[in-house]
């Protein structure tokens, strides 16, 4: 990587130490910082991340969700997420859609989104 925008997102995302190293090599939440850096040296305005703390031990979600909430405060990018995680995506979301089966069940802010019936019945189990 070379250009001011590229050292901006090895430093954003703490990637300077490993910055020269084959990403082959690096451990899997490593990999994944590296993918999303990839996105952001070209400065969208809409990111999408299918899964991305999918396969990651308990720190590396809360280190990805930290990136992932910085993403917006930050660089002011709109972020699209796609996971299985719900207690992540509820976390991190100002709005939620959620699909069982391909079909919409429930969309809107995380806490009513988290309170519908249809939501507690395919995701959360019953109280």
């Amino acid at each position: 990587m070379s250009g001011r925008i590229d050292r901006d997102v090895i430093d954003f995302l703490d990637l300077r130490e490993i910055r020269d190293r084959p990403i082959a090599g690096l451990p899997y939440g490593l990999q994944k910082r590296v993918e999303i850096a990839r996105a952001l040296v070209m400065r969208p305005r809409l990111l999408l991340l299918d899964e991305p703390v999918a396969g990651m031990n308990a720190a590396e979600k809360v280190a990805m969700a930290g990136y992932i909430r910085r993403c917006v405060a930050e660089w002011g990018t709109t972020v699209l997420l796609i996971d299985h995680d719900m207690s992540m995506v509820m976390e991190l979301s100002d709005h939620v859609v959620v699909l069982n089966f391909g079909r919409m069940i429930a969309a809107g802010e995380p806490d009513a989104v988290r309170r519908h019936p249809g939501v507690i019945e395919a995701y959360l189990g019953a109280e």
